[in-house]
This record gives C-alpha cells, sequence and structure tokens, in this order.
C-alpha cells in the first residue's frame, strides 16, 4: 500500500524504554515517543507561524484600506506569492538533498522570512510586494528540507505521530498569530507599524530556535559510498520514474485539482448561511482549532490502520462538507459542520502525505522527494481556483461547487484505486 507503513524498510527494534514510552498514553508519552529533533521542529513552526500570521491577519485591511490597493489588486498580489512559494519548494528540496545538510537550507528559508520583515514598515506598495515575495520564497525554500528532517527523525512505523505532532504545533501558531495582531492593534499608538515590528522579533527568535536546538540535519550519519550516485536535478526528478513515487504524485494531482481554496470555501459559506460579516474573520480559526485538535490523532491512525485510508477518509470528509454546503437546510449548526469537516480534512492529509512521500523516497533524496510532491499538489490547488473562479462568475455558485464535488468524487475513487496495495517491488 503506497499510503501504508508496510512499504517502508522496516527499523531496528526500538529500546525497551523507548517502545514503553510509545505505549504510554496521554500528551507526556506521545512527546516521549517522539524525538526532539521534531519537537524542535514544531517549536520553530509554532514560533514562525505567529510571526506570518500576525501579519497575514491585518495584511489584506492594510493593503485595501490604509495603501489604496484594489481588491483585484491584492488577488493578482496572493496569487503570485502562493505561485512563489510552491515554485521555490524544488529549489529548497534539491539544494538540501546537494548540500546533504537539510538544517542549513531551512535556516536559510527562515532567516530569509525573518530579515524582510523590517520591509514591511516602509509604507510602499513596491517594498511590500518585495517583501511578500522574499518571504514566500524564504516558505517555499524551509518546507521540503524542514520536512524531510521530521521524516529522518522518526522510525516509519511513527511517522504519521510525528509528522502530526508537528503540524499541530505549526497549527497552534497560527491560531495564536491573529491573537496577537488583535491585541496590539488594541494597545499599541503604531498600530500596522507595531504588529509588523513585532513580527520580525518573533521570527527571528524562531530563527535562534533552530539555531540552537535543531541537530544538524544530514540525510545519514555514515559518509556517502564512493560509487553512489551524486544528488542533482536529473536525480531528483528521476524519482517519479518509481512506481509508487509516480502515483503518490499523480494522486495529490488530481485530487489538488478538484480542492477548492479555503478563501472561496468560507466566502459559500457566508453566503449559503447568512453569516454576520463580522465573523467572517473567524472562520479560519474554526478550521484551524479542528486541525489542532485532529492533526496528531490522524497521524497516529495513520501509523496504525495505513496512510491510504485516513488519506481518502479525509478528502471523503472534504466531499461530505461540499454536499453540506450545496444541501443542507441553513441551520445554525452548518457552519460548525462544515467547519469541522474541512479541520479534519487538513488533519488526515497535511502530515499524512509527506509521511507516505517519505515512505518510499531514499534518504539522500528525501527533500526532493517531499518538494516535488508538495509542488506538484499546490500547482494543482492554484489551478483549482482559477478555474473555480471562472465557475463561479460564469454559473455561479452553487454550480460551482456542484461540479467541484463531482470531480472530486471522481478523483477520490481513482485515488482509491490507484493507492491499493501491489506487489510490484519499484
Amino acid at each position: 500500500m503506497y499510503l501504508a507503513d508496510r512499504s517502508a524498510p522496516q527499523e531496528p527494534q526500538s529500546p525497551p524504554e523507548t517502545a514503553s514510552a510509545a505505549a504510554v498514553g496521554g500528551p507526556r508519552g506521545v512527546l516521549r515517543a517522539v524525538s526532539p529533533t521534531v519537537l524542535a521542529l514544531g517549536t520553530v513552526s509554532l514560533v514562525t507561524d505567529v510571526s506570518s500570521e500576525m501579519v497575514g491577519a491585518v495584511l489584506p485591511l492594510y493593503l485595501v484600506m490604509g495603501l489604496g490597493l484594489s481588491p483585484l489588486g491584492f488577488g493578482m498580489l496572493d496569487g503570485v506569492q502562493n505561485g512563489v512559494s510552491a515554485l521555490v519548494q524544488l529549489t529548497g528540496g534539491h539544494l538540501a538533498d546537494r548540500v546533504r545538510n537539510h538544517k542549513l537550507v531551512a535556516g536559510i528559508g527562515y532567516g530569509l522570512s525573518a530579515l524582510v520583515k523590517p520591509l514591511l514598515l516602509v509604507h510602499h506598495l513596491g517594498a511590500l510586494g518585495a517583501a511578500l515575495a522574499l518571504d514566500r520564497t524564504g516558505k517555499g525554500l524551509r518546507t521540503a528540507p524542514r520536512d524531510a528532517l521530521i521524516s529522518l527523525s522518526a522510525p516509519p512505523e511513527r511517522q504519521g505521530r510525528a509528522f502530526g505532532l508537528h503540524r499541530a504545533m505549526d497549527t497552534t501558531g497560527a491560531l495564536l498569530g491573529p491573537m496577537a495582531a488583535f491585541l496590539i492593534l488594541g494597545v499599541a499608538a503604531g498600530g500596522y507599524d507595531a504588529v509588523f515590528a513585532v513580527s520580525g522579533c518573533v521570527a527571528a527568535l524562531g530563527v535562534l530556535v533552530l539555531l540552537l536546538f535543531v541537530p544538524s540535519g544530514r540525510n545519514a550519519a555514515e559518509p556517502v559510498p564512493s560509487g553512489q550516485p551524486k544528488v542533482d536535478l536529473r536525480a531528483a526528478f528521476g524519482l517519479l520514474r518509481t512506481r509508487r513515487l509516480r502515483v503518490l504524485f499523480g494522486c495529490a494531482v488530481l485530487l489538488g485539482l478538484t480542492t477548492v481554496s479555503d478563501a472561496f470555501l468560507y466566502l459559500l459559506m457566508q453566503r449559503r448561511t447568512g453569516l454576520d460579516e463580522q465573523l467572517f474573520p473567524l472562520l479560519p480559526l474554526g478550521t484551524a482549532t479542528v486541525f489542532l485538535l485532529l492533526a496528531l490523532p490522524a497521524g497516529r491512525l495513520a501509523d496504525r490502520v495505513g496512510r491510504r485510508a485516513v488519506f481518502l477518509a479525509g478528502h471523503a470528509g472534504l466531499l461530505l462538507a461540499y454536499g453540506l454546503l450545496l444541501w443542507a437546510p441553513a441551520t445554525p449548526a452548518l457552519p460548525y459542520l462544515v467547519l469541522a469537516l474541512h479541520g479534519a480534512f487538513y488533519a488526515a492529509t497535511d502530515g499524512v502525505l509527506p509521511a507516505a512521500v517519505a515512505a518510499v523516497v531514499p534518504e539522500r533524496l528525501r527533500a526532493s522527494g517531499i518538494a516535488l510532491v508538495g509542488t506538484g499538489q499546490a500547482l494543482a490547488r492554484f489551478c483549482c481556483s482559477l478555474a473555480f473562479g471562472a465557475a463561479w462568475s460564469t454559473w455561479g455558485d452553487g454550480p460551482a461547487l456542484a461540479t467541484a464535488a463531482a470531480g472530486l468524487a471522481c478523483c477520490a475513487a481513482v485515488a482509491g484505486v490507484a493507492l491499493r496495495p501491489s506487489g510490484d517491488p519499484r
């Protein structure tokens, strides 16, 4: 099974104390069963996400209301940011494997995002655009090396748990960031500038935690054998010749093409339920809260029952959310149900997919493999956003969502067949 732990090489048995720690229930048992590297990386992501989401929470209003940028201009800027981040993932993954030091490349990405934060204090669209593009570049550089570090720090049978814990800590930062921005705007005289300044300081703290507490991220403790092929772009893209990774890549792209973006989903929910516009900014927090609560349990479940089942169940939950928005009565409970399913979708897929990729990619190309699949999925979702926006403008929101739901059902069925266990050793 391509999304199951059985596809990974078997590791030696854990020492008795490690095994007993894994069996202990509750938070302490979970923390003891996860390596210090994963905890350190989770802390780095938590702190960095506080910084990023502080800016993200106020940036649309600041650009449109403060600097007079049109909504169309903001949409284009946002699209360029996400596109840059997706494409740079490939560069970050390849560099990390080539220099055989994932921490170095991840540190460059985190450091770049922290260094450009002062540019946000320049009240000029050009400087802000450059700062946002460089920040997304930093995010793209660090994503694949960071996930490779997580996968290399956990045995195959605990990869889902490691990624789940990391995503839970990352999402905690995403929740705390907007709250911090709200508090700063309420008490600081500088308003937006105060938020940007504090965000830069918090980002620098994240880089410091990485430097002090995350060990060097080399692909292996032993030197590379002299006869082993070197890491280059041909070797990275050659991973797609491996059937198991090719299937994962294809399924990630196929499902991404039918995954409606968060922003559109929240807009649909607001129109469908008549939600007060003042409550609209709280909708992402609802998704993030459910994601936070379920990320670790979903990862542990994937380790036990297989990643294929959890991954497909997450998309089934998203399909159910689409169905509720299309046909359920507009009751007060509808937003809560949709947000719960949306958060569960991310919990069941966001960490499970890189864990599955790590199980079928050799260590020396681990970051490259994760970057390939992540970039394909991100670009597919970007294409889905463009297509969904065009369909909404042409047919209306209901037919557009119905088309997306039908597409997701078909793609999930295809993925379910493609990800079945196979005896092919390639």
